[in-house]
């Protein structure tokens, strides 16, 4: 089997290379992202293709599935930019792949393609994928699943999964995500148990979280197994603010939502950190997912828990951590300095 992994340097993508490599059925795999990295693995060759504007469909050429995980969010001040990448980009791919013929395209959707949904129950794949409006990811992911509908309709021989996980961490992403979510003023040796002081705590904070290798498992379970449609991905247990007070050793402190996104909206407008507060509202509002499709039919388990990827995270946070690819490449003070320079969330 030769597949083709687009986006395969980030925090998914590495980890989706990861659980293909010794998957015997897996011949050959052509991880394409903008830039080339230098990071080397078993079965993989890279090539570099920007999804907004690359011809793609010649790489697609006999390969047996795609695995689309090109995805942007920031520079979060640059809208237009990151629809090109994200709506207009994944178009493209799935253009490619009909015109490639492929036979499988397996799609990383989000909990954040659902519309708000409850917090006292999980909901399965048949809840709305309407999104949450004031999150321009939200929008995004909602605005792809229609996109993807119409391929399906138009293209009923391929083969379509698509997987919507939870936030989902490791230790090799944390640069990554700590540049991409909290920016480069937070103190990397804060991030520990027992140094946070709080958590805030608020009714509608209940949200899953996910390791990035099982992740990478439920890709691979999902390209090598004869399964179409979507699948919820999250691990237990559910995060609410007394489950991250005793995992980060902080106190729920009760603050009103709308004190919360205010702090956010103006850190975010001072240029101090790099998230809009429609991550807010994303993470107050996306419903519990249930993963019984996903248990079911692809015979997906995660091995660690929620609670275990926020602490990888963390680890990864205070270390500095990161891997070989221009995306998780390791914390340093220039590369912070840059982040600075480039206006915190103004560029990618």
């Amino acid at each position: 089997m030769r597949l083709v992994v687009v986006g395969a340097t980030g925090n998914v993508g590495t980890s989706v290379l990861r659980a293909l490599a010794p998957d015997r059925s897996v011949d050959s795999i052509l991880g394409i992202a903008r830039r080339k990295p230098d990071l080397e693995l078993d079965k993989t060759e890279w090539a570099a293709a920007d999804v907004s504007r690359d011809e793609l469909a010649p790489l697609f050429e006999g390969a047996d599935a795609v695995v689309h995980l090109a995805w942007a969010i920031q520079p979060s001040r640059d809208l237009p930019t990151l629809w090109r990448t994200n709506v207009e980009g994944s178009s493209r791919v799935f253009r490619a792949v009909a015109e490639a013929g492929v036979a499988k395209l397996v799609y990383a959707s989000s909990v954040g393609a659902y519309a708000t949904g409850p917090k006292d129950r999980t909901v399965d794949e048949s809840w709305p994928t309407t999104g949450i409006p004031t999150s321009f990811y939200s929008r995004h992911k909602a605005e792809v699943e229609r996109h993807l509908d119409r391929f399906e309709r138009d293209n009923p021989s391929t083969r379509v999964v698509r997987l919507r996980p939870a936030l989902t961490f490791k230790r090799e992403s944390a640069t990554e995500q700590r540049r991409l979510f909290a920016g480069p003023f937070l103190p990397g040796f804060l991030v520990r148990p027992g140094l946070i002081p709080f958590v805030p705590d608020l009714p509608t904070l209940r949200f899953q979280a996910v390791h990035s290798y099982d992740v990478g498992e439920a890709y691979r379970l999902a390209v090598t197994s004869d399964v179409r449609g979507a699948f919820n991905i999250a691990a237990d247990p559910v995060l609410d603010p007394q489950t991250l007070g005793r995992a980060l050793d902080a106190r729920p402190v009760r603050i009103p939502a709308q004190a919360l996104r205010a702090a956010v909206d103006l850190t975010w407008r001072a240029r101090l950190q790099p998230t809009p507060p429609g991550w807010i509202d994303l993470a107050l509002g996306v419903p519990l997912l249930d993963t019984t499709r996903a248990r079911a039919e692809l015979g997906w388990e995660p091995i660690r828990s929620s609670v275990d990827a926020i602490r990888d995270v963390m680890t990864g946070m205070r270390d500095g951590s990161g891997l070989d690819t221009p995306p998780l490449r390791g914390d340093t003070a220039p590369r912070r300095a840059g982040e600075v320079e480039q206006g915190v969330g103004a560029r990618d």
